[in-house]
């Protein structure tokens, strides 16, 4: 059984293979990305057991998907097949190198047509830590349901919640009480993994300790907030407390996936029983491997290629 589960959409992506507008662009590489499918993808690489669970389109696309999750040792025995809905997809623009803008083809898609019934309790009642992020609720009114249940869940079993706001402006347009969604959700995370940008637009502060005390207060037991190139502040209601420095990264690639990577470095370190402090430093390694290198899961190391990246000082060998 898996050590870590993650629900979420996963879409097949379309990344071109030149910069420059979208309108005259006419070669891409097709690859997948999805924020939980990510993380479950770099904790398994890390070595661990883990579980995704997810609805894809009884299509070519959602097999093509499937199979190169599978193929990275993630268990997807608890993705769901749609006859009716299509697999979700996003194409991705790159306007210059290190800097996207993407297009998502989502609405209808299968992954929001999953359902609380679609769950497995008993699989999920294995895990040690599931992961969700603030993606999901929003993708459609069924997720939403789906994402509160496997939340209260968690909560009455016992089971260690990792949530991460991953903020979709796209998405959260779509109800007005994104806010209060949200919030509600990581009030019932043992560990809550928002940017300073995400928790100034949830609690209307950039302030590090009054952002700390408020999730305190709303019963979160750790709470790390990433600071892209600064580097990332993190606490434990324990009174485990520090900032850890950003690696220096020389030239960013594509800047999609890096906080995935992030969240895979310190879930895999949690599952092993490391300090707050070593999941945080992992974490913000594998950040900065993630931005060095294009598309959403290629950067996601094995731990040869994490020492490798330490030894070489940033240099990614391939």
């Amino acid at each position: 059984m898996p050590q870590l589960v993650t629900l979420g959409e996963t879409m097949v992506v379309f990344d071109p293979l030149s910069t420059g507008p979208l309108r005259y662009t006419d070669q891409f590489k097709k690859r997948i990305g999805g924020a939980e499918s990510n993380v479950a993808l770099g904790v398994a690489r890390l070595g661990h057991q883990v579980g995704w669970v997810s609805k894809v389109g009884n299509d070519p696309l959602g097999e093509y998907m499937v199979s190169t999750i599978r193929g990275e040792g993630v268990d997807t025995s608890k993705v769901a097949y749609d006859e009716d809905a299509p697999t979700g997809l996003y194409i991705k623009e790159k306007i210059r190198e290190g800097t996207n803008q993407v297009y998502y083809y989502r609405h209808g898609s299968a992954a929001s047509q999953l359902r609380v019934e679609d769950i497995d309790w008993d699989y999920l009642r294995e895990a040690e830590i599931i992961h969700l992020t603030g993606i999901t609720p929003f993708i459609s009114d069924r997720c939403l349901e789906v994402a509160q249940a496997v939340a209260s869940f968690a909560n009455q079993h016992g089971i260690f919640l990792s949530f991460d706001p991953n903020l979709r402006m796209k998405l959260l347009k779509k109800k007005a009480d994104h806010k209060k969604i949200l919030l509600e959700l990581a009030s019932k995370a043992n560990l809550v993994m928002p940017g300073l940008d995400e928790a100034k637009y949830l609690l209307d502060t950039d302030d590090s300790d009054q952002i700390i005390d408020y999730f305190f207060q709303h019963n979160v037991e750790h709470v790390i907030i990433k600071n892209g190139e600064v580097g990332t502040t993190f606490a434990s209601r324990q009174g485990d407390k520090g900032f850890v420095p950003s690696f220096p990264v020389a030239r960013v690639v594509d800047p999609i996936g890096a906080g995935d990577g992030f969240a895979a470095g310190v879930l895999s370190s949690l599952l092993e029983h490391r300090p707050l402090q070593e999941a945080v430093e992992q974490g913000a390694l594998i950040g900065a491997i993630m931005v060095s290198t294009p598309g959403d899961i290629e950067g996601l190391p094995s731990r040869q290629e994490i020492e490798l990246y330490k030894n070489t000082q940033g240099d990614v060998v391939r």
